[in-house]
């Protein structure tokens, strides 16, 4: 089976215990208007075009096959809206001026990227997280590299954002070993406002995981002017009280570095002049979770 993945990164330390390697996979249900991977959104390639990389080799312009790079006034322009993404332009741009973004994969192919940190994921308890996007889009494939990662003893998390009915997901969310679910916004109009969905069915989940048996951490990214004040994240914090297996609740700082994806896109950015919370401010957050009487976190 094949997959639509964005990136393999390794090494990584902040997307699970240990030592990790994260599979981005492309496609996403939700729409966040803060999102600092806006490349995996959609589910077919993108393109990217970083024009201060451009060298002006017009080497693109003669393996475009729809014309959309041109070379006007002895400058190199390109037209997205003439793009069809086949990515032969990104092949020959060593400058990295276009770049492309998803690449259909196996489960073979991926793990062959995969196992070759395994005695990293065994030293340091580790393993590989499933990101996106949003897994649950790609979740029959997801599942497949679940079990090809399980035949090889290596730990699975998942990123999710729980947006899909519980019968319908339970087929991979029972399978994996940790999973790290967001729960952005409390208020279902704000989330609807701010993500493009209402959050019923994600609170429906939520309270589901108990019965899963799977080791679960509920996560809000604190976005400036969305949701970082004391009532957001005590409204949270209180729904979340009752759960009986939440390992912890954490608090997820904004993530600003997205940026310069959304000029490569041709895409609005609401965001541009945000920044992180400062950590004491972070810290403030948490204490009002804690105050629900829940085991709280901050990434900073």
């Amino acid at each position: 089976m094949a997959g639509m993945v964005t990136e393999i990164q390794r090494f990584v330390l902040n997307d699970g215990p240990g030592i990790r390697t994260t599979v981005f996979l492309k496609g996403c249900n939700m729409r966040c208007a803060w999102c600092h991977n806006p490349e995996t959104i959609r589910g077919g390639r993108d393109l990217h075009y970083y024009e201060r990389n451009c060298i002006g080799c017009f080497k693109c312009i003669y393996v475009c096959p729809s014309k959309a790079h041109k070379k006007i006034d002895g400058v190199h322009r390109f037209f997205l809206n003439l793009c069809v993404r086949c990515g032969k332009c990104a092949k020959i741009c060593y400058a990295d001026a276009m770049v492309m973004s998803g690449e259909d994969m196996s489960v073979e192919q991926v793990m062959e990227q995969v196992i070759q940190d395994k005695p990293y994921y065994d030293d340091s308890h580790g393993g590989v997280t499933l990101s996106g996007g949003e897994v649950l889009c790609q979740q029959d494939f997801a599942l497949e590299l679940v079990e090809a990662c399980h035949a090889q003893g290596i730990h699975v998390g998942i990123e999710t954002n729980l947006y899909k009915p519980m019968d319908q997901a339970r087929a991979l969310l029972s399978q994996v070993d940790l999973i790290m679910a967001d729960f952005k916004l409390f208020d279902d109009e704000a989330h609807r406002q701010w993500t493009g969905v209402g959050n019923e069915t994600i609170k429906e989940n939520l309270r589901l995981l108990d019965d899963l048996g799977v080791p679960y951490i509920i996560r809000t990214p604190v976005i400036p002017g969305v949701n970082d004040n004391e009532d957001e994240i005590a409204a949270i914090a209180g729904y979340l009280q009752p759960f009986r297996n939440m390992m912890y609740y954490e608090l997820l700082a904004f993530n600003p570095l997205g940026a310069p994806k959304y000029e490569s896109l041709s895409l609005a950015n609401p965001f541009t002049d945000a920044r992180p919370l400062l950590k004491t401010r972070m810290q403030e957050l948490a204490a009002a979770a804690r105050a629900a009487g829940i085991k709280t976190r901050t990434d900073n």
